[in-house]
């Protein structure tokens, strides 16, 4: 174990070298990330959310027995000594292609995007903690002018607000942004409120929104921009601001957009380019919600489809799906610039970096 060391765990796609959910010790004094190893065997548990007051967190990934319906799974854990994980159990993701999940602020509800058959869920969790059953299945219809990919809708994230009453989801393939009033009390959700809608075939992807919740970011996979919005806190509207580039204007390769986050001190915004491979760097107005361009920094691997910011706001950590490495960059959080590559290490097929009791 590192001096002061953080854990975290890393979630995978099971394809070639990889056997589940791997956990590591991250030092923010150095920078320095130990060497990976395999916490517990699952199968592609891809995106993982930790529990607010339990030792527990999830994992979206493929059932050990197939459900009958094909759908995903849902899978609890619980977090013992040395990184090793216990299972405690799945149920169903209430649809296919489980890409995304979050865990509300009540610790209740797991809320799900489900990319294959575009459908949105929530799951309720037991007095324990445990997922325990679907209580909320949405199913959209529609598609978007780029195909194949906008073909039908494909939920690809979902974030709860900070008073717990709504549910955002941006979907790739309706070019929307869904937004659902959400009861803790019963982990339903609600009807439909006004959708923000992006570009025509822009296809978003995750979201994030600045620290005091005045706005919101989208990162749009297929047209390679971020869209700006401003929130109001409350109803859970959000009203467009513009989009910019998160590529160079001579850049003529192919790329997708990944990952987006807001620096904990609301300065600075990160997204990820698989392609180009680069982090690009926004500098963000706190009051009109606007972004300036600052940075690309090459994210050290290929193909950077996560990146986390680690609890210090000093570094950031970047998953590379195709080059099997996460590598660490130094943040400066006064200039919000990223530094070159100090730290990699080898890991299979990476695509989720969980901080375990960090900021999520």
């Amino acid at each position: 174990m590192l001096s002061q060391a953080a854990p975290i765990f890393i979630g995978t796609n099971s394809n070639g070298e990889s056997r589940g959910i791997y956990q590591a010790d991250f030092d923010p004094a150095t920078g320095k990330l130990t060497a990976p190893t395999l916490a517990a065997e699952y199968k592609n548990p891809g995106f993982l959310a930790q529990h607010p007051t339990r030792p527990l967190f999830y994992a979206i990934g493929q059932p050990k027995i197939a459900f009958p319906d094909g759908m995903n799974s849902v899978a609890t854990f619980s977090i013992g000594k040395d990184g090793i994980l216990e299972f405690f159990g799945e149920v169903s993701a209430g649809g296919k292609g489980a890409c995304h999940l979050a865990l509300d602020a009540s610790g209740s509800t797991l809320a799900i995007a489900n990319y294959g058959d575009g459908r949105i869920s929530t799951v309720r969790l037991n007095e324990q903690g445990i997922a325990k059953e679907v209580v909320s299945v949405i199913s959209n219809q529609g598609s978007g002018p780029s195909l194949p990919r906008q073909n039908g809708p494909h939920a690809h994230g979902v974030y709860f607000d900070k008073a717990n009453r709504h549910l955002f989801v941006p979907d790739l393939g309706l070019d929307q942004i869904l937004i659902y009033p959400f009861d803790a009390a019963t982990s339903k959700l609600g009807a439909p409120l006004t959708s923000l809608a992006t570009a025509p075939g822009a296809g978003p992807r995750h979201m994030a929104f600045s620290p005091d919740e005045k706005h919101a970011y989208v990162i749009n996979e297929l047209d390679n921009t971020v869209l700006a919005a401003s929130h109001l806190a409350g109803t859970g509207k959000l009203t467009p601001l513009g989009s910019v580039p998160t590529l160079p204007a001579d850049f003529t390769g192919k790329n997708t957009t990944a990952e987006i986050e807001v620096h904990a001190n609301g300065n600075w915004v990160y997204a990820s380019n698989r392609g180009h491979d680069s982090i690009t760097v926004f500098q963000r107005d706190s009051k009109s919600g606007a972004l300036k361009f600052l940075q690309h920094a090459p994210c050290g691997g290929k193909t950077p489809r996560h990146f986390k910011i680690d609890p210090s706001g000093k570094w950031l950590l970047c998953a590379h799906q195709d080059s099997n490495t996460i590598s660490v960059l130094a943040l400066d959080p006064a200039s919000g610039l990223l530094g070159k590559p100090t730290h990699t290490v080898s890991t299979p097929n990476p695509i989720c970096i969980l901080f375990i009791g960090g900021r999520e």
